[in-house]
C-alpha cells in the first residue's frame, strides 16, 4: 500500500477567497445537504452523500461486492483498496452522467462488531477496533485515489460513536468509560482519519453518556484534533431535528440547530431537499445571538474545501474529470467482484468432504440456493450469480412450500393476472412458493412468474423481484384462525388482506385479525421433504441458508436473536438426515448459533451475501479451484448468552468481544480453514518485531494468515486477553518452511491511564502469541518491558474528573451540561452507587471539595482493609441537574489509598479536589 497522504489544506486559501465573495445569506444557505448553486463564484448546485457501502448504492446500475463484513474476512487491505478505487470510479461516472450525484461519498462504517445482534451488523467490518481502521483506511483509500491534491471521491466516516444498536437508536445512551472510548471505540475512527484518507465524518443518532452525539463538541474535537486537515461534519439524516422532537434534549429548533453548529457540525441533513427550515432556524440563531457569523463562516469554509478537492472549480487539473458515464461494469471490475467473493469465504469446519469430489452428483438447496440478495445499501448489480448457477449441473431445491390459497368470500383461489394484480376468483389452484424466514414474516412469491407479493400500494400485486426499500413492501404475517382458516397481515404497513367484492382483489386493508380474509391454505409441496429427497438422491449436498438482509435484521430494526429460523433449521435436521455428506452453507450478514447443527453437517461454511459474483466465490471455495482465503473479523459465539447485553457498551466490564469474553466462541476471531495443514514451529521476540516460523505440512499450497497476538496477564487492570498486533498473509508452498516477520509497535500495549488522560504503557511482563486465530495460538514468548509507572493521583489542588475513576457499581454516566464535560449520577431504580479511586495521595488533604448538583449525599470512604472507613459526608441541597456548585466536607486521612465516594438520591457529581 502507498505511504498516507500528507494531511494538509492545499485549498484553504482559496475556500477563504471564495467565502468572502460570498454574502452572508448564501454562506448559511451552505449549511444544508442541499446546498444552492452561487453561478457568480462558479459554485454549482451541491449535496453532501452518495451511499457506497460496497459498491455505488441507489444510482442504478453498478458493481455490488461483498458486504463489510464480508470483505473484512479477506483481512487483505490491498484487496479493499483496489475495492474502493472500482466504487469511487463508478461514483464518478454516475456523476459524469448527473452532475448531482455527490462526490461526497457516505461511507465506510467504522462501528466495531461489538455484538451480532446489532441490524446494521453488516455494514461494519469487525470487532476489533484496530482491524477495523486498517480495513477502513485502505477501502477508504481506494475511494480517495492517490493523487496528492485532489479526490475521486471524498470518503465520510460512520458513525461517530458508540453506534451498536437500532432499537430505540435515537434516544438511547451508550455509556462510555474513559478507557471503552479511548481503547475500544475511537481507535477505529482514527485510523482512517490520521492516514489523511477521509474528509468528513457523521456523527450517529444516539446519545453518549446522556449527550446525543451531534452535539458533543469534545469528540468533535477530539476527532479533528488527530488532523490538520479539514474535516466536514455531516449529520445524520433527521438527527438535527431529533434534537428536539425525539430525544426532547432542547426545547426548540432554534436553540438545538445552533448547539449543533457550536459543537462543529457542518452540514444538516435534515428535511430531504427543503433548506428553508434550517435555513431559518440558523437565522433565528443568529437573530438572538445564540451562533455568530463566526461560527457559520467555520462550517462553510470546511464545505467549500471538501469541494474544491473534488475539482469542481479545476476541471483542467483535476486527474479524474475524464471519468466518463459508460466506466460502469467494466471486466476488471467483474474479475475483481469474483476474487472479492471467492476470499470472503470462510470454511469454519471440514470433515473431508471438502473440497468437493470431481464428477461428485451435487444438490444445491436451501433459501440461498437459487437466489443472491442485495441489502439496503447495495446498488443494482448488473448481473448474479446465485451458488446453484455456479455449481450447475446440481439439482436445486429452495426448500419453499408450494401452497394453494382459495379464499373463503369468493370461492376462488389466488391468483396473479398478467398485470402482476392478485385476485381471488381463479378456479384453477395456482400455486405460490412460500418462505419462512423466522418470527412468522413470510415472502410469497407467484410460482408462475417467479415474481414476490408486494403490499405497498393498497392493492396487493405479484411484482418484486426481491424484497427491497426502506419499509420492506413484500414481506406477510401468517394468522391461524380458530376456524383453521389462514389470514395474512402485510407487515410493511400493520394492514390485513381482505378480499374486495365487486372484483375480487386483494387489498391490505383490515385493521384487525378479525375483519380479515379468510383463506383455506393447501401445501402442494413440502419444500422440506423436496429438499430431502433431492439430498438423498445427491453424493453431496450443499445447503445454503441464512438471512434476506431486508428482514429481521436491518437499519431501523434489530435481530430478535441468535438462531436460525426455525422452519431453516427444520430443513437442515431433514436434509442431514436423508445425507449426512451436506455442506452446510451460512450465507448471512452477521453470526449465527447453530448449536447441534454445526456438529452434524460435514462441513460449515459462511459467506456474507456476497454481492453479484456470491455464487462464483462460493463455488470457487467449495470445489477447491480457490484456497479457502477467509478469516472471520468477528467471532461466532456458542450460546445467546455469550453475545451480552445488546445496549452493553462497555466491553471490559460486560466481558464483550474476544477481548474480554469469559468463555470460548464457537467459532473464533481469526478461525478459518484450509485445505492443507500448517505447523507453526518457532517464535522469535526482538524490539519492535517478531519473527514466527511456519512450515506447510500437508500436500497443497496455502495462503496462511499468520496472527500475532498480544497479552499482558499480570497487569493491573483488566486489559485484553488477547489483542491482534500483527498478521500477514503468507505463501506457502507444500513443505515449505517460512520465517515471517511482524512489526510489533511500541504502542501495541499502551492502555488509557485516567489519572492523566492519556495511553501509556506500565512496566511489566507481556507476552506475544502467535497462530491461525486467536483462539489457536501454540507459540508464546514472554519478555519484560520497562514502561512508565502509574504514580499516586495528587489529590492536594488537582482537580479530579469524577469520570476518571477507575471502579463503579450502580453509577451511570451523564452529561455535565448540554454541551460539555461528564457527571456522574446513581442509576435510575437504585438508591445509591458508587465509585472508586485507586491510589490517591491524600497528604495534606483536610478538605475534599465536591462539584455537585441535582440533591441528596456523598459518603466519603477511604479503604481499610477488605472494608471502607468514613471519612465524611456531604448533603447537598436540592437544585436544577446543571446548577452546579462546589462545597467542601472536611476529611482527614493520610498517605496513598483508595478513595470511594457513594452517591446518595439525585446527586450528581462532576469532579473531586483537595484542599488543605
Amino acid at each position: 500500500m502507498p505511504e498516507p497522504t500528507p494531511p494538509t489544506r492545499p485549498f484553504a486559501a482559496r475556500a477563504q477567497q471564495l467565502l468572502d465573495q460570498l454574502t452572508p445569506t448564501e454562506r448559511l444557505a451552505l449549511l444544508h445537504q442541499h446546498a444552492a448553486p452561487v453561478p457568480r463564484v462558479g459554485l454549482g448546485a451541491f449535496r453532501t452523500g452518495t451511499e457506497g457501502l460496497h459498491g455505488v448504492a441507489w444510482l442504478g446500475t453498478a458493481t455490488m461486492f461483498p458486504q463489510p463484513v464480508g470483505l473484512a474476512a479477506t483481512w487483505d487491505a490491498e484487496l479493499l483498496e483496489r475495492v474502493g478505487a472500482v466504487v469511487g470510479t463508478e461514483v464518478r461516472a454516475k456523476h459524469a452522467a448527473d452532475p448531482t450525484v455527490s462526490l461526497n461519498v457516505w461511507a465506510p462504517v467504522v462501528n466495531p462488531l461489538r455484538h451480532p445482534r446489532w441490524g446494521r451488523n453488516e455494514e461494519g467490518f469487525s470487532e476489533d477496533p484496530h482491524l477495523t481502521a486498517y480495513l477502513a483506511t485502505a477501502y477508504a483509500r481506494g475511494l480517495r485515489g492517490d493523487h496528492p491534491t485532489y479526490w475521486r471521491t471524498v470518503p465520510t466516516l460512520k458513525h461517530l460513536v458508540a453506534y451498536g444498536n437500532e432499537t430505540d437508536r435515537s434516544v438511547t445512551s451508550a455509556q462510555l468509560s474513559p478507557r471503552v472510548l479511548h481503547e475500544y471505540e475511537l481507535p477505529a475512527f482514527r485510523g482512517p482519519v490520521e492516514a489523511g484518507v477521509v474528509g468528513a465524518v457523521m456523527p450517529s443518532y444516539n446519545l453518549v453518556n446522556g449527550r446525543p452525539n451531534h452535539v458533543a463538541r469534545e469528540l468533535l474535537d477530539e476527532l479533528r484534533g488527530w488532523t490538520q486537515a479539514s474535516l466536514l461534519v455531516v449529520s445524520d439524516a433527521g438527527a438535527p431535528t431529533n434534537l428536539v422532537t425525539g430525544e426532547r434534549y432542547y426545547d426548540d429548533h432554534v436553540e438545538a440547530a445552533a448547539a449543533a453548529v457550536r459543537a462543529g457540525v457542518d452540514s444538516f441533513t435534515d428535511h430531504d431537499a427543503d433548506s428553508s427550515r434550517t435555513v431559518a432556524h440558523l437565522t433565528a440563531a443568529l437573530e438572538r445571538g445564540l451562533l455568530d457569523q463566526a461560527d457559520i463562516d467555520r462550517a462553510a469554509l470546511r464545505q467549500l474545501e471538501l469541494r474544491l478537492a473534488t475539482g469542481e472549480l479545476d476541471p483542467d487539473l483535476d486527474p479524474w474529470a475524464s471519468t466518463t458515464a459508460d466506466e460502469l461494469d467494466l471486466p476488471a471490475s467483474r474479475a475483481l467482484a469474483r476474487e472479492a467473493a471467492t476470499r470472503a469465504v470462510v470454511v469454519l469446519e471440514n470433515d473431508g468432504v471438502l473440497p468437493l469430489r470431481p464428477g461428485a452428483r451435487v444438490a444445491v438447496v436451501g433459501p440461498h440456493a437459487d437466489q443472491v440478495l442485495a441489502d439496503w445499501y447495495s446498488g443494482t448489480p448488473p448481473y448474479r450469480v446465485s451458488i446453484a448457477d455456479a455449481l450447475a449441473p446440481a439439482s436445486t431445491v429452495t426448500g419453499a412450500d408450494t401452497v394453494a390459497l382459495r379464499s373463503r368470500t369468493t370461492g376462488g383461489y389466488v391468483d396473479a393476472g398478467a398485470d402482476g394484480i392478485l385476485t381471488a376468483t381463479s378456479a384453477v389452484a395456482a400455486h405460490h412458493d412460500v418462505i419462512d424466514w423466522g418470527e412468522g414474516v413470510l415472502t410469497l412469491r407467484a410460482a408462475g412468474t417467479g415474481l414476490l407479493w408486494t403490499g405497498g400500494g393498497w392493492i396487493l400485486r405479484a411484482d418484486a423481484e426481491s424484497v427491497h426499500g426502506w419499509v420492506a413492501q413484500e414481506s406477510f404475517r401468517a394468522h391461524r384462525q380458530d376456524d383453521g382458516s389462514v389470514s395474512l397481515q402485510h407487515a410493511g404497513s400493520g394492514r390485513w388482506v381482505v378480499v374486495q367484492h365487486d372484483g375480487g382483489v386483494l387489498v391490505a386493508d383490515a385493521p384487525s385479525a378479525a375483519t380479515a380474509e379468510r383463506f383455506t391454505l393447501r401445501t402442494v409441496r413440502s419444500g422440506t421433504a423436496a429438499a430431502a429427497a433431492a439430498a438423498a438422491d445427491a453424493d453431496v449436498v450443499v445447503l445454503a441458508v441464512g438471512n434476506d438482509p431486508h428482514l429481521l435484521g436491518r437499519e431501523t430494526e434489530d435481530r430478535p436473536h441468535l438462531r436460525l429460523p426455525e422452519s431453516q433449521a427444520e430443513l437442515a435436521r431433514a436434509v442431514l438426515e436423508a445425507n449426512p455428506a451436506t455442506v452446510l452453507v451460512v450465507v448471512s450478514s452477521y453470526p449465527y448459533v447453530l448449536g447441534s447443527l454445526g456438529d452434524d453437517a460435514a462441513a460449515v461454511v459462511w459467506t456474507s451475501h456476497g454481492g453479484q459474483e456470491l455464487g462464483h466465490g462460493v463455488s470457487d471455495v467449495l470445489t477447491g479451484a480457490a484456497e479457502p482465503n477467509g478469516r472471520l473479523a468477528q467471532a461466532w459465539p456458542e450460546s445467546e448468552e455469550d453475545a451480552g447485553d445488546l445496549l452493553d457498551y462497555d466491553v471490559i466490564g460486560a466481558g464483550l468481544t474476544h477481548w474480554y469474553a469469559p468463555r470460548p466462541a464457537r467459532w473464533a476471531f481469526g478461525h478459518g480453514l484450509s485445505y492443507t495443514s500448517v505447523a507453526y514451529e518457532a517464535i522469535e521476540a526482538a524490539p519492535g518485531s517478531a519473527r514466527v516460523t511456519v512450515r506447510n505440512t500437508g500436500d497443497r499450497a496455502v495462503d496462511e494468515l499468520v496472527q500475532l497476538y498480544g497479552a499482558a496477564p499480570e497487569h493491573r487492570l483488566r486489559v485484553p486477553q488477547r489483542r491482534l498486533i500483527a498478521h500477514r498473509r503468507v505463501r506457502l508452498e507444500p513443505g515449505q518452511v517460512t520465517v515471517v516477520e511482524l512489526d510489533v509497535p511500541a504502542d501495541a500495549f499502551a492502555v488509557w491511564d485516567v489519572t492523566r488522560g492519556r495511553f501509556v504503557v506500565e512496566p511489566g511482563r507481556y507476552e506475544l502469541h502467535a497462530g491461525p486465530s486467536s483462539a489457536d495460538l501454540p507459540l508464546a514468548v514472554g519478555f519484560d518491558l520497562d514502561g512508565e509507572p502509574v504514580p499516586p493521583r495528587r489529590l492536594l489542588g488537582t482537580e479530579i474528573r469524577a469520570m476518571d475513576h477507575d471502579d463503579r457499581q450502580d453509577v451511570t454516566f451523564a452529561e455535565r451540561t448540554r454541551e460539555a464535560g461528564d457527571a456522574l449520577e446513581v442509576t435510575r431504580g437504585r438508591r445509591s452507587g458508587h465509585v472508586v479511586f485507586r491510589d490517591v495521595d491524600l497528604d495534606g488533604v483536610g478538605h475534599l471539595e465536591l462539584t455537585v448538583a441535582g440533591g441528596g449525599s456523598v459518603r466519603v470512604e477511604v479503604r481499610d482493609g477488605r472494608s471502607w472507613r468514613p471519612l465524611g459526608q456531604l448533603d447537598v441541597p436540592a437544585s436544577d441537574r446543571y446548577d452546579w456548585s462546589s462545597l467542601e466536607v472536611p476529611v482527614s486521612a493520610v498517605g496513598v489509598d483508595d478513595l470511594r465516594l457513594v452517591l446518595v438520591g439525585a446527586v450528581r457529581l462532576t469532579s473531586l479536589r483537595g484542599r488543605a
